[in-house]
């Protein structure tokens, strides 16, 4: 090991001290001073992001990769906008969450404290670097960030913007650092700091995801895939479906909350698949079905078992029809990521079988798969999506980036009487 790694952890640990120290308006300041050096850096942002995108598309990057690499001025304000609503979350540090008196007079509190140094470990995402920074910053976290080599150029010029607001505000640059050599040996080094960095957040591909979880000496939080399902109810609003199925499967087909899977309740399959496969094929969606949905077009190729585990992250669906809800619920059982569910149903009953039936991290009710999302659900911004049934499960944003810790209050309790 080279000791590269080791050496900005070391200066991150001890830079978290003053972030963790600072007050709640300092670190709000902060925050919005990274928002506003984000629109004053925007031409050098695009155009190192210009640069990457050549690169990638020269070496044969997939349409998904290149969408989550490219940023336009809309998505550069998108990250502004997003460090903003972050600086503006109420400072969730000391918050006491719990408060008791115990017999012995003890008050017993339970307070939110940081969680120390994350490291971030991302592929062809550059608006991780702005907000992963802020979610950690604001939570008194510092953060060690490890790029993807596609997004290099964009990832430091983005990381210029949030040091010089780290200047403006007194505060140390090294709560921000970034991993500029991408080989993977420092991956390597990076995931065996058990003594300086408290927890790993894998965001990327399933290879990348299983690689940190595979080599790591630190906590990781983890989803290694994004296999969400629509499920049509017998008593759902075919309007309602084909909207939320367009939404789910086309806007952004290369993100992990994208649909990967319909799954159609035989009674109101007739209505409904015929417009859905039309609706799809209208927006350049290849749909891959079992006998019962190929009936209704025979030119639809044939769904296997490796088509229903698929996280396809392109302009593919796999359908099947089922029975029932049940079958519904069995189907996603076996194939599902703990990720994202959907359900399209009128029937309340039926809306809340499908709520407890399944254990995925979001379970929507006649709303779209692509709300699962941090800015969406309230977060501001998300670090990442964690599958990982551990002290955050869904998108994680400020309040998961911080711990609970036990606090107590006496006046000389003892808990063994001794003698002079």
């Amino acid at each position: 090991m080279s000791g590269y790694v080791r050496e900005l952890a070391l200066a991150a640990r001890q830079a978290q001290v003053a972030i963790a120290l600072s007050d709640a308006a300092t670190r709000r300041t902060l925050i919005e001073g990274m928002a506003d050096q984000l629109l004053a850096g925007q031409a050098a942002i695009l155009a190192a992001n210009a640069g990457d995108v050549a690169t990638a598309a020269a070496n044969g990057a997939s349409n998904a990769t290149l969408d989550r690499l490219a940023l336009d001025p809309q998505r550069v304000q998108g990250m502004a906008d997003a460090l903003r609503e972050v600086a503006a979350q109420v400072d969730p540090l000391g918050v006491v969450t719990r408060s008791e008196q115990r017999p012995n007079g003890l008050v017993v509190e339970r307070q939110r404290i940081p969680l120390g140094l994350v490291a971030m470990i991302f592929e062809a995402r550059p608006n991780v670097t702005a907000e992963a920074a802020a979610l950690c910053l604001k939570a008194g976290n510092a953060v060690l960030l490890r790029g993807g080599s596609e997004a290099s150029a964009s990832n430091a010029a983005i990381a210029t913007c949030l040091h010089a607001a780290l200047r403006a505000a007194g505060l140390p640059e090294a709560a921000v650092s970034l991993v500029t050599d991408t080989a993977r040996e420092h991956v390597l080094e990076l995931l065996q700091l058990s003594d300086l960095i408290d927890l790993a957040i894998p965001r990327g591909g399933e290879s990348l995801i299983r690689f940190v979880a595979e080599h790591a000496r630190v906590p990781v939080i983890k989803h290694y895939k994004g296999v969400c399902h629509l499920y049509v109810d017998r008593a759902a609003d075919i309007d309602k479906a084909l909207g939320l199925l367009v939404d789910g499967k086309t806007t952004r087909p290369g993100v992990c909350n994208a649909l990967e899977t319909l799954l159609v309740h035989r009674e109101i399959a007739p209505m409904f698949l015929p417009r859905a496969i039309a609706a799809l094929q209208a927006h350049a969606v290849e749909v891959r079905g079992d006998a019962a949905t190929r009936a209704f077009d025979a030119s639809i190729a044939v769904a296997t078992d490796d088509d229903y585990a698929a996280e396809f992250l392109d302009l593919v669906l796999a359908v099947r029809v089922v029975d029932d809800l049940p079958e519904a619920l069995a189907h996603i059982a076996r194939f599902g990521s703990d990720h994202t569910e959907v359900i399209v149903t009128e029937d309340a009953a039926a809306a809340e079988a499908f709520v407890r039936g399944t254990r995925s991290s979001a379970v929507m009710v006649n709303a779209s798969s692509r709300f699962n999302d941090g800015g969406q659900l309230g977060l501001g911004a998300e670090i990442g999506i964690s599958t990982t049934r551990l002290h955050a499960y869904g998108p994680m944003g400020v309040e998961a980036l911080t711990i609970e810790r036990f606090v107590v209050r006496g006046e000389g309790q003892v808990r063994h009487f001794v003698s002079g």
